[in-house]
């Protein structure tokens, strides 16, 4: 595996490494927002975008280290969130999840 990392050229090492520090950042905004959010839908949408944002995370960082468990663990975060994102729009809507 160590030796796929030596292959890529460094402006996609260094692509990798801003996508890293821009989905950090945006994170970080997002994470103010649940924080500071006037509405609970306002505080959902954050949430689902700090989901999408930890996925990517995981991915850039798959592919900088070309450790292919992180894939996987990208892939079951992006499951558990799109499920925890309708329970949550759905309670909020109706107030119950399950009729």
């Amino acid at each position: 595996m160590a030796t796929e990392a030596a292959t890529v050229p460094g402006f996609v090492t260094l692509a990798l490494q801003a996508g890293l520090i821009v989905a950090s950042g945006v994170t970080l905004l997002a994470g103010y927002r649940v924080i500071r959010g006037p509405t609970t839908p306002d505080r959902v949408v954050a949430l689902d975008t700090i989901g999408t944002n930890v996925v990517a995370i995981a991915v850039l960082f798959a592919l900088l280290s070309a450790e292919g468990l992180f894939i996987d663990v990208a892939l079951v975060l992006a499951i558990i969130g799109f499920i925890s994102t309708i329970a949550v729009a759905r309670y909020v809507t109706e107030g119950d999840i399950i009729e």
